[in-house]
């Protein structure tokens, strides 16, 4: 018994919307009834809205695999262009299905071995591919013609506080009308942020202690929507067009199997310099003065943010970690006390692993919180205690400096970079070989495999050098503190303020690791000292000197 299977496609969402792939089914089906073939259900693969341009589709990932398994005889399909628009595709797809035994049938082109119809094929097949483009490129023109002309019909919809009307029954043009109910919600927002200096997150929690629900009937405003609400020119009277560009994407990942994840295409949105969007006249819901004031607010707001998170609130921000897990440390002033009570004025440092809210109710880890203010004398009194004697760090950073800087990296680094162009250059012309059949997969197969582990080497030795470069960039800076910090060591060591302190500290310390029972302090140089090693108790609320280091006690 023959087992056949049909496979259909449809690119836009709006052909999927009014079911236009049904002629091809019903086409198809009847073909097959007059074959005498009898089609199962489960042998029908159906791409609804996925373009021809990406040959990664659900429908014929499955069409696909149940081929390799060896389960179809025959595939019958509309014609070429349905099972890709890109003429390489169909050929890719072609001869992996002849390969595999199964016979391709074209309701509108009958394949056959002989020139003329295997030149008619690759004819369709580039025609198919140049019509898509011509489309696309067409479209692309008339937006922007229509945009120029003031019509608002380019746009995808209408922004919150508008209601999009689709023919006026005067100008006979589409228009963005203002909903009042909405725009005066859009007028608080801004008279909130430009008035009374509000945060994005006050105004989420302004509106929601408001009840105001969103568009979709949230109840939680997002700060990216009210951010881009409060962007958005059209409020001040001018819509603006042709703010992002489609392209190609710059990594392209075949889904595992199985997985439901599947791109509609191969492309994605980027942003375009505000100098060449168009600008299309609507009516404003706010003064443009008022719009003016909320964008400087929100770049006073974005500099007050990013100083905030970028400023560190902590000595050792950045260097602990947690030696179970492998998570960093943050400060936390949310502690409680056996008696489940917060405590008071105590800042501690707490291992990422232990909050559960983070990995879906579970702890990855279960370390204990520790003081911020013990942690941060006893590390800054070893870091003391080590630079008693500077010239003696100095000396082992310049021999180290020294040997880094005879080794020729550059040399090594334009030679690697030569190499990994050629061998992506000669991947890229492989591929295009196949593709085109020059050759045959027997000998592509193995060329490729070599190809691609003589990238993944040069790769890895260009990995080795940038360490060294970088190892290199970091011994320079830490010579260049140290040489000017070792003529007054003794005398301002004492008398360190909190950000000389985090530098000299940041300049010495690697990482600092924390353990149930003992902290280690991992430095640059790990011959000067060994390794720093504490023991603790349980609790470690404060810590002594002891003659071989820090000992944690309760």
């Amino acid at each position: 018994m023959v087992t056949v299977s049909l496979y259909a496609r449809v690119s836009s969402g709006k052909q999927a919307q009014e079911d236009t792939i049904a002629s091809q089914i019903a086409a198809i089906e009847n073909q097959i009834s007059m074959d005498g073939h009898k089609l199962l259900n489960e042998y029908k693969f159906i791409d609804n809205g996925y373009s021809g341009s990406n040959i990664i589709r659900p429908g014929l990932e499955k069409l696909r695999d149940k081929i390799a398994e060896g389960n179809i005889d025959k595939v019958y399909i509309h014609s070429p262009d349905r099972l890709s628009r890109k003429y390489a595709y169909q050929m890719i797809l072609l001869e992996e299905f002849k390969k595999l035994g199964v016979e391709v049938i074209f309701l509108n082109h009958q394949i056959s071995d002989n020139p003329e119809s295997q030149l008619l094929l690759q004819m369709q097949g580039m025609i198919a591919e140049y019509e898509r483009a011509k489309i696309m490129e067409r479209s692309r023109r008339g937006k922007i013609y229509a945009a120029n002309k003031g019509c608002i019909s380019v746009m995808s919809a209408a922004p919150y506080g508008y209601r999009y009307i689709n023919k006026n029954t005067e100008t006979g043009q589409a228009l963005f009308e203002i909903y009042e109910e909405e725009a005066e919600v859009v007028r608080k927002v801004f008279s909130w942020v430009g008035r009374e200096r509000a945060s994005i997150g006050e105004v989420c929690r302004r509106l929601s202690a408001m009840s105001i629900m969103t568009r979709t009937g949230k109840e939680y405003w997002d700060r990216a929507v009210v951010l881009s609400m409060l962007k958005n020119s059209a409020y001040k009277g001018q819509a603006a067009f042709g703010k992002t560009r489609f392209g190609v994407k710059l990594k392209h990942i075949r889904p595992k199997k199985n997985s439901c994840e599947h791109p509609k295409d191969n492309y994605s949105t980027y942003p375009v310099p505000k100098e060449d969007w168009i600008y299309i006249k609507v009516p404003s819901i706010v003064s443009e003065d008022l719009f003016e004031i909320v964008q400087e607010q929100l770049a006073e707001n974005r500099k007050i943010a990013r100083t905030r998170q970028r400023g560190a609130r902590h000595l050792l921000q950045g260097l602990v970690v947690c030696k179970l897990c492998n998570y960093a440390y943050y400060g936390t002033s949310t502690a409680r006390n056996k008696e489940g009570e917060k405590t008071n004025n105590q800042v501690y440092y707490r291992c990422v692993g232990t909050d559960s809210y983070r990995f879906g109710g579970n702890k990855m880890c279960n370390n204990k919180l520790i003081r911020t203010d013990t942690l941060d004398m006893a590390v800054w009194e070893e870091v003391k205690h080590l630079l008693k004697n500077p010239n003696r760090i100095l000396e082992e950073y310049k021999r180290r400096l020294s040997e880094l800087k005879k080794s020729p990296l550059d040399q090594k680094s334009a030679l690697l970079e030569t190499q990994e162009d050629k061998l992506k250059r000669g991947i890229a012309r492989l591929i295009d070989s196949y593709a085109q059949e020059y050759i045959d997969q027997e000998e592509f197969e193995p060329r490729i495999k070599a190809m691609k582990q003589n990238l993944k080497m040069v790769e890895e030795q260009k990995k080795k050098i940038f360490d060294q470069k970088k190892l290199t960039q970091e011994l320079t800076l830490v010579v260049t503190n140290l040489e000017g910090f070792s003529s007054s060591i003794n005398s301002s060591l004492n008398n360190a303020d909190w950000l000389t302190k985090r530098d000299i500290i940041r300049t010495l310390v690697k990482r600092i690791e924390i353990n149930f029972e003992d902290v280690n302090i991992v430095f640059r140089v790990k011959e000067l000292p060994d390794s720093f090693h504490m023991e603790k108790n349980q609790c470690l609320q404060c810590c002594c000197r002891g003659r071989d280091g820090y000992i944690w006690q309760q």
